[in-house]
């Protein structure tokens, strides 16, 4: 499956480039860098000023694909491991 702004959610986003739009949290505003590892509720970034650890809910991202194409997704959808994104979608099929 292919990135795409319509199954970006269900992707892994190690290796993308991102950027905080909006947070609950102030100081993760403006956060931006290329996402190096992700766990059930964070994201951890490598910025300019080093590793930074977001919490995904709350949140509104930036997020660059391969194709260059920029799409704007809530932190709350990306909560959970890839994995269990991906089988969401699933079981929604079923």
């Amino acid at each position: 499956m292919r990135y795409s702004p319509k199954n970006i959610v269900y992707h892994e986003l190690i290796g993308l480039k991102v950027k905080v739009l909006h947070s609950n949290t102030e100081s993760y505003l403006g956060i931006e860098g290329t996402v190096v590892d992700e766990t059930k509720n964070l994201i951890i970034l490598e910025t300019s000023r080093g590793e930074k650890k977001i919490l995904k809910r709350g949140i509104v991202l930036l997020i660059e694909l391969p194709n260059g194409n920029i799409v704007k997704v809530r932190g709350d959808r990306l909560v959970g491991r890839p994995e269990d994104r991906l089988k969401r979608i699933l079981k929604k099929r079923w």
